[in-house]
């Protein structure tokens, strides 16, 4: 069966601290968009919601403006911009590079599902 729905219309919308995540929810497909503001940095905006020291989420973004910077639980770092593909195993921080916002759309599902969650 087809289904079709607009990124305009999400099913939810999450408002965190310099940020919030709109969600759409499909057979077989939870999709997330996160627009992060500058000065947005995971341990300060998301962690208390989360109630982890990092993100324990899996991400399948592509980034579509803006900067982020990630930082694994293991010192390893990397940044992503605009046009970027990128895979992010739980157990990292992750903030705004930059004066611009960041927006991440993801695939992964449990950023739909779970992100910024208050239980």
């Amino acid at each position: 069966m087809l289904e079709v729905k607009t990124l305009d219309k999400p099913d939810e919308r999450r408002d965190f601290p310099r940020g919030h995540l709109e969600a759409v929810h499909m057979t077989d497909l939870d999709f997330a968009v996160a627009t992060f503001e500058p000065g947005w940095r995971w341990s300060e905006s998301v962690a208390p919601i989360a109630g982890t020291d990092s993100c324990q989420i899996h991400h399948n973004g592509y980034v579509v403006s803006g900067r982020l910077r990630i930082r694994m639980d293991d010192g390893a770092e990397g940044e992503v911009g605009p046009g970027d593909v990128f895979v992010c195993p739980p157990g990292h921080d992750a903030w705004v590079v930059g004066d611009e916002q960041c927006v991440v759309y993801d695939f992964a599902g449990t950023m739909a599902k779970e992100y910024a969650k208050k239980e």
